[in-house]
């Protein structure tokens, strides 16, 4: 026989299952049986950013939990006719664009193509925008997908999670992967810790590679100019000596180079203030959007007020705005691979 506190224990356990059951169940009287409700899944059309909405975007704050797991699968492109059959495909067309679809498919590819860089300036004007913002929209989504996920586990895991303080020393907010954070240092980390609106890194992007026909961006996929002092960069052929020995960051694949911006805008202490916006507008439930951002960019390029009235124009003049309300679809992904130079 119980004693009586292993008795009270017991009851109380017993009271706080029964209150867990009526709030995720109902009882059907046809059958005498109890019914579980399942919390609903989020799919990516819930992902959708509601017509008229003021509010942040839903993508920026829920993730699918139907998002794809598998490898994506290859799909060979020979020409530029059968990328964009492939966009009609997809349904990731302007007519689908322009009547209010923001679904992206997930798409990756492994480089910028020589021939991209030598052929680009043959193609119409828009037909090269849209290209270079269909193909790179994708890796900014999934770029924030992922931090995103990071988030999530931010917010919820113990303090001396192993994952978690992995974490906290990628974004520089503890020096080793071995010591539990404390709850300031938690918040610090959420503040750092957060998305990129799309019109902004496109916006970027575009200027920084010249439509992805520098000869960084092919060398080495270098998309946003990054500054590389570690003597394994791509040096400039006029390097300002009074920099020292800096290069151009070279990254492995466009998706790393969309990661390694993103890290450097959330981890620089001169893109402090960007962080400090967009966690105010998110605490306030406002929309976190490029042409917001991009007034904190002052140190991002030595032009200064000149560089964010560029960056501004561009997510104006393109549309680029509507693109932060773009969200990835729950199909299979799919990585590109062109025809050989």
């Amino acid at each position: 026989m119980l004693k009586k506190p292993q008795t009270l224990i017991a009851l109380t356990l017993l009271a706080a299952l029964l209150i867990f059951y009526a709030a995720n169940s109902q009882f059907n009287p046809e059958s005498d049986t109890l019914v579980i409700k399942q919390a609903p899944k989020t799919v990516a059309a819930d992902l959708a950013t509601p017509p008229g909405s003021d509010e942040t975007q839903t993508s920026f704050i829920k993730i699918s939990d139907e998002r794809p797991t598998k490898t994506a699968k290859d799909v060979r492109i020979d020409s530029l006719d059968e990328l964009m059959a492939l966009f009609d495909s997809l349904n990731y067309t302007t007519k689908s664009w322009q009547e209010g679809n923001r679904e992206v498919p997930r798409l990756t590819f492994e480089s910028v193509s020589e021939r991209w860089q030598k052929t680009s300036n043959q193609i119409p004007v828009q037909q090269k925008k849209m290209v270079f913002f269909r193909l790179l929209a994708p890796l900014i989504l999934v770029a924030n997908e992922n931090i995103l996920l990071e988030r999530r586990l931010i917010e919820s895991a113990p303090l001396d999670d192993v994952v978690l303080q992995k974490i906290a020393k990628k974004y520089k907010i503890t020096k080793d992967a071995d010591t539990p954070l404390t709850e300031q240092q938690r918040q610090t980390l959420l503040e750092e810790v957060d998305i990129m609106p799309p019109s902004l890194v496109l916006a970027q992007a575009a200027e920084e590679s010249g439509w992805a026909t520098s000869r960084f961006t092919v060398e080495g996929n270098a998309f946003f100019g990054q500054w590389d002092f570690s003597g394994k960069g791509m040096i400039p052929k006029q390097q300002r000596k009074e920099l020292g020995n800096y290069g151009l960051a070279r990254f492995d694949t466009p998706l790393a180079s969309v990661e390694g911006y993103m890290l450097n805008l959330n981890t620089n202490n001169a893109y402090k203030k960007l962080r400090e916006l967009r966690a105010s507008l998110r605490a306030e439930n406002k929309p976190i959007t490029g042409l917001e951002l991009a007034g904190t960019l002052d140190k991002y390029s030595e032009r200064g007020q000149a560089y964010i009235d560029g960056i501004r124009q561009m997510i104006s003049y393109n549309k680029l705005d509507q693109v932060d309300e773009a969200y990835l679809s729950d199909a299979a992904p799919l990585h590109l691979i062109p025809r050989p130079d």
